[in-house]
């Protein structure tokens, strides 16, 4: 794996355990020697890790006293607001086409992590965490950072809107084993190199989350429906005049 490549993987690697509170806002990452060795690789590649992680603001380096984690800045104030029906419908026409660019550019350093992801994800703790390392290896893997940058910024809606992340928590704690099956599908397809089938294999995947997210708005609606029914039934009953 060349240099560059290699020093990303760990930049993915720590960000996935800040992500999962392993090293949680205004804690200390290990010291550089230990993260070397922990990552077998070299300190100097551990070095840009760090500094990839501080130009994208996921920690602070306080000179002679080491490197900290900060709390992740929400997205800017946007001109109009983005369902998560828009943000999902946007993540499968995006993401199915890294899927299918990254069947023909993966290399196999980066299928090896992917396929942890996919252990990691069979564990309720790591679950979120590993599903977004997930995406961002296959961006990764495009070799084209404008696709890579679009995954992110729609990670960073995913993960900071308020009305999007409550939409989100309420389908993919319900689905943990289809979601297992969907990634477990994508995962093949790549490691398969056929581009037409990862294509199809993500937008399967979203297209199963996006009806996942009509079934729990519509069940919402109905929840309301009744709420404010017995309500009205309460205010003009006269079965208390018995």
């Amino acid at each position: 794996m060349k240099a560059r490549r290699l020093f990303w993987s760990i930049v993915d690697n720590l960000e996935a355990m800040i992500d999962a509170g392993v090293y949680p806002v205004g804690s200390r990452l290990p010291p550089e020697r230990e993260l070397a060795e922990t990552n077998n690789v070299s300190r100097p590649t551990v070095r840009e890790a760090i500094i990839a992680l501080e130009v994208r603001e996921r920690v602070e380096v306080k000179t002679g006293s080491g490197v900290y984690v900060l709390k992740q800045k929400k997205p800017d104030h946007l001109s109009k607001p983005i369902s998560a029906f828009e943000l999902t419908q946007a993540r499968a026409l995006i993401e199915g086409e890294a899927a299918a660019l990254a069947a023909t550019t993966i290399q196999d350093g980066e299928l090896k992590a992917l396929h942890q992801t996919l252990v990691e994800m069979k564990n309720p703790k790591l679950a979120d965490a590993a599903d977004q390392r997930f995406h961002e290896i296959i961006a990764n893997a495009t070799r084209n950072n404008a696709l890579l940058n679009s995954v992110e910024n729609l990670w960073n809606l995913r993960r900071n809107v308020p009305q999007i992340v409550n939409s989100y928590d309420g389908v993919c704690s319900q689905s943990s084993e289809q979601r297992m099956v969907e990634h477990t599908q994508i995962y093949d397809a790549i490691a398969s190199h056929d581009s037409a089938a990862a294509r199809k294999a993500m937008h399967n995947h979203f297209n199963r989350l996006i009806n996942a997210l009509f079934d729990a708005s519509e069940a919402k609606a109905l929840e309301e429906i009744k709420r404010k029914t017995d309500e009205t039934r309460g205010l003009y009953s006269i079965s208390h005049l018995r």
